[in-house]
């Protein structure tokens, strides 16, 4: 039995002339754990695409960065990441606490590398898991249904020039989202997030859009 294909997949595998192949990389590729090279892998990355799938039953996906190691893995079976300040609309939180089911892609553009993983995913807001991360406002523990590597063939090479000036460290103050600092937002943000945009002083959209314009980093 498969635990990645079904009858569709077979189908369309048939046609190609492909089931044998599928079956040996399932064979090959697909784990039920985390071993020591793919946890060193995803610990040595600061940044995934996670997806999830909506109340309608739609998918989405969306990127998660961090300083490397942000995603943590805990056993053979589980690992964990945090959800920082964000747009305040949920999406990912929401989706997940409706529907457990996720999968993630950890890719490396400069090896380069990539693995899929699907696992069953457990929002907290448990202090002791909060305590992990500093400004986390959501732990994220997935535990592992299946994961796999995939052929790296037509990732394109890129660089790293820099990490966000956004991700919580320690060896510096985190700034406000400049978007969060408009005026017209004031009334929406949370009691902290306005506090801050007061005391960061408010932007212009205007001149926002122009630093975008411009190529300015971490607007």
């Amino acid at each position: 039995m498969s635990r990645l294909f079904g009858e569709v997949h077979r189908q369309v595998q048939d046609e190609q002339d492909t089931r044998k192949l599928a079956d040996r990389i399932e064979e090959i590729a697909c784990k039920t754990e985390i071993d020591a090279d793919a946890k060193g892998f995803i610990e040595s990355l600061d940044m995934f695409f996670l997806s999830t799938v909506d109340h309608n039953g739609r998918p989405t996906v969306s990127y998660k960065g961090g300083l490397p190691g942000f995603v943590k893995v805990m056993d053979a079976q589980t690992l964990i990441f945090p959800f920082y300040n964000g747009n305040g609309m949920q999406l990912s939180v929401g989706n997940m606490i409706g529907n457990a089911d996720i999968g993630m892609l950890f890719i490396a553009f400069d090896k380069p590398h990539r693995i899929r993983l699907q696992g069953v995913s457990s929002v907290s807001r448990d202090p002791a898991w909060l305590s992990l991360y500093q400004e986390a406002e959501f732990v994220v523990k997935v535990t592992l249904s299946e994961l796999w590597q995939n052929c790296p063939r037509y990732i394109h090479r890129y660089t790293r020039e820099s990490h966000s000036r956004y991700v919580p460290g320690e060896q510096c103050q985190t700034p406000l989202a400049e978007w969060k600092r408009f005026e017209f937002m004031q009334d929406v943000l949370s009691e902290s997030d306005a506090k801050k945009a007061q005391a960061a002083g408010f932007i212009q959209v205007e001149d926002w859009v122009e630093k975008i314009k411009a190529g300015a980093p971490d607007v």
